[in-house]
């Protein structure tokens, strides 16, 4: 017992294992490339807990909810705030690449099979009447089977109101929700222990796979794209603590563990059932927890947004092509529509950024230099897309008035500060 409280906390022990990662991938890239499947294999473990969690908390704060009235309301203000900071993070993207200039003097000569690919990626189109229809399950069981979260999400919304709508037998499937969802909060913190290894194991295939002298000729763009991130982040808890008049840098120290996992992994599937554990201690009742995280995996991409932005000029950089301020906003209008739930199509980040070089005319070869550093960016972006969401599902719970600045702070101090959390478990 008294070795057990000596050990470091849960993202302390992350962190070391994404530092000895990179150091051991740089050091033995031959015996590196080989550790891939252990992180693949904690991915897995992962994924695994996504979609009964999901589901069963969904229901559970859906039926707890009541109604499509407050429901209504809910998504309602999740929307505002979702564009809002969708907005700013677009915005943020283009100023920073536009004063860093990180594509000029950029010279890495693409592959043709790396050209091949992008102009593919170029020419797929997200068709917006097919996507809303893909929302619509044809057969739920199928969309559990391909983890497609928003038509989980669409079919848990109605199971949910109808749970609501019969009475006392509703009841019985909430009580067993509950159960489950408790269940798998509980296989997750089995999960959890095991995230150490498998960050080690996955830095160690990055760094090993795509070295760390590559990385130099784009290393502009890295630091732009992450300061622009921080610089984000920075506005985001400012602005949120303006409106609530909470400190919402203590939602950062809150659910440390979950951004560094999601950094680490690069997997917002990896830190979402942390991160919903957080907010509920931090007081944020669990019908919004359930309802506003889920949601906000598939509509609230502020890193994703934020990259494709920074993305979309550093081609034009690259290649010396001049656009004026009029096109960066039409490409801001542009990706507003085009980021919404991309987390569910495959490698649709991607797909959108070379999609939307090619609507503006520039070259579809610039899309496959960034494939190089995609990982590292991915990192910073998916850290950013887990951040956003958790800060809008507190304010969300502010404006719903199911979240006060006296619960959050005692909250704050009972969990994090006189009871650390991560050491707990």
């Amino acid at each position: 017992m008294k070795l057990r409280k000596k050990l470091p906390g849960l993202s302390t022990q992350i962190l070391i294992g994404l530092i000895l990662g990179a150091a051991f991938g740089y050091f033995f890239p031959e015996i590196g490339k080989n550790l891939k499947p252990v992180g693949d294999g904690f991915i897995r473990m992962i994924k695994m807990i996504i979609v009964p969690l999901i589901f069963s908390t969904l229901i559970m704060g859906i039926a707890g909810t009541g109604d499509f009235k407050k429901l209504g309301r809910l998504g309602g203000k999740a929307i505002i705030w979702f564009e809002l900071a969708t907005t700013v993070a677009l915005a943020i993207g283009l100023i920073v690449i536009n004063l860093a200039h990180p594509g000029v003097g950029v010279n890495i000569p693409v592959t043709a099979d790396a050209g091949a690919k992008a102009a593919e990626a170029a020419h797929k189109t997200i068709n917006m009447v097919d996507y809303v229809l893909h929302i619509i399950p044809t057969n739920i069981v199928d969309a559990f089977a391909r983890n497609d979260m928003l038509q989980i999400i669409f079919f848990a919304c109605f199971f949910g109101v109808g749970v609501a709508h019969i009475g006392k037998e509703g009841e019985k499937i909430v009580s067993l929700c509950r159960s489950v969802a408790e269940t798998m909060f509980k296989v997750t913190g089995y999960v959890m222990s095991l995230a150490p290894i498998g960050v080690f194991a996955m830095i160690a295939y990055t760094v090993s796979s795509f070295g760390i002298a590559m990385l130099i000729p784009l290393g502009k763009l890295i630091l732009s794209v992450l300061f622009a991130t921080l610089l984000f982040i920075f506005i985001l808890m400012l602005v949120a603590s303006l409106i609530t008049h909470m400190n919402f840098f203590h939602v950062l120290k809150a659910v440390q563990e979950a951004l560094l996992l999601s950094f680490s992994t690069a997997s917002s599937e990896a830190a979402l059932p942390i991160a919903m554990q957080r907010l509920e201690q931090l007081g944020v009742p669990k019908n919004i927890v359930t309802f506003i995280m889920p949601t906000g995996y598939s509509f609230n991409l502020d890193g994703s947004t934020l990259y494709s932005s920074a993305a979309i000029l550093f081609i034009a950089q690259i290649y010396g092509i001049p656009l004026t301020i009029g096109q960066q906003i039409l490409i801001m209008l542009t990706l507003m529509l085009s980021t919404k739930g991309i987390a569910g199509v495959p490698g649709a980040g991607f797909i959108v950024v070379a999609a939307t070089a090619t609507a503006f005319n520039l070259p579809a070869d610039g899309v496959a230099i960034i494939l190089g550093i995609d990982r590292i960016l991915d990192m910073i972006r998916t850290t950013c897309n887990v951040c956003g969401n958790c800060v809008a599902t507190v304010i969300v719970a502010f404006w719903e008035k199911e979240l006060t600045k006296e619960t959050f702070d005692k909250s704050y101090t009972e969990n994090f500060q006189l009871n650390p959390i991560s050491k707990i478990h």
